[in-house]
């Protein structure tokens, strides 16, 4: 057990990765069996929705999320359109974070946080220190592609991976002496993990004896559901791909992305290394499957574990 930290001194830089994300929970629950419980957090994509739930003191309730998520509910999210920018659009989004974050200004949580975007047409990085909380985190985690873009005092912004997968810069401006920093990419370039048949197929909704007991129009709209689901398992079909041999959308995605956040994070850590990197075991785990949020709770864990010399001799130097 790690004894007398002065927490205070102590920041948290919480990278990108999509549903691998998850193991943030892990990675700040093991650090808190230590007695180490930063109150600088920084985060990007993912690791700002995590790190705002921390910074709130809702952990707990971000963790409970985690484990009940499916893949039912993330299929839920997704619009056939994509006009506005993403598959999963804004109004979606927000109503999502607003369930489990709260509506406040980042100025008034317990733990100091901020959160990197970028900004679409500029391509600089913003650091996303005060206003409202909501706002910043869902700037924070528009992935490219599969987000839509969010508008923030007059700036189209997107995705912080894109600029800083692990903002160890932003969270020593912060303030902290000590950071540790969690990289979830370290291990993935090249791993797409596909599986045969896994796309996750909408079961065609049933209507019982439409041709005798339906009017006209129920049948007409029975018929145009009917396709409506047909053209959506297509759509899904191609987002995922149809076997393990062609990759889908999300595969393309989440490889070009596995290897622009691996070669940035490298780089960025080249000029600016972190006192210490978490960097937990998570090839198993691709870009959407947010239902593995138990693995990757307990691989979070694991990491920490992993590195519990290297924490101890850290925080005795200081």
């Amino acid at each position: 057990m790690v004894k007398n930290i002065d927490n205070a001194r102590i920041g948290i830089a919480l990278g990108s990765g999509s549903a691998r994300g998850w193991a943030h929970i892990g990675i700040l629950r093991g650090l808190a069996e230590l007695g180490i419980e930063p109150q600088i957090v920084s985060g990007s994509s993912i690791g700002a929705l995590v790190g705002a739930a921390y910074a709130s003191d809702l952990l707990d309730e971000m963790e409970n999320l985690a484990k009940a998520f499916n893949w039912k509910d993330a299929i839920s999210y997704l619009d056939v359109s994509i006009l506005g920018g993403g598959f999963i659009p804004g109004d979606k989004l927000q109503k999502f974070f607003s369930q489990h974050i709260k509506e406040t200004e980042i100025k008034s949580l317990p733990r100091r946080f901020a959160a990197v975007a970028t900004d679409l047409d500029s391509g600089r990085e913003i650091w996303l220190q005060e206003g409202n909380l909501l706002d910043a985190v869902r700037a924070s985690a528009a992935l490219p592609g599969l987000l839509t873009p969010f508008k923030h005092n007059n700036r189209w912004l997107v995705d912080g991976g894109i600029v800083d997968p692990v903002p160890i810069s932003l969270c020593r401006a912060m303030g902290a002496d000590i950071v540790i920093a969690v990289s979830l990419n370290g291990d993935i370039v090249g791993k797409h993990n596909r599986k045969k048949n896994h796309s996750p197929i909408i079961t065609e909704p049933e209507h019982p004896n439409e041709e005798n007991d339906s009017s006209l129009w129920d049948r007409i709209s029975g018929q145009m559901e009917k396709t409506l689901f047909q053209k959506k398992n297509k759509l899904i079909s191609h987002l995922f791909g149809d076997n393990q041999h062609t990759p889908g959308f999300f595969d393309v995605i989440a490889g070009s992305i596995n290897i622009m956040q691996d070669r940035i994070t490298r780089s960025r850590m080249a000029g600016d290394p972190p006192d210490i990197l978490l960097s937990p075991k998570l090839s198993d785990i691709s870009l959407m499957e947010f239902d593995k949020g138990t693995i990757a709770i307990d691989e979070g864990k694991a990491c920490v574990k992993r590195m519990h010399t290297e924490l101890e001799h850290l925080m005795a130097a200081y």
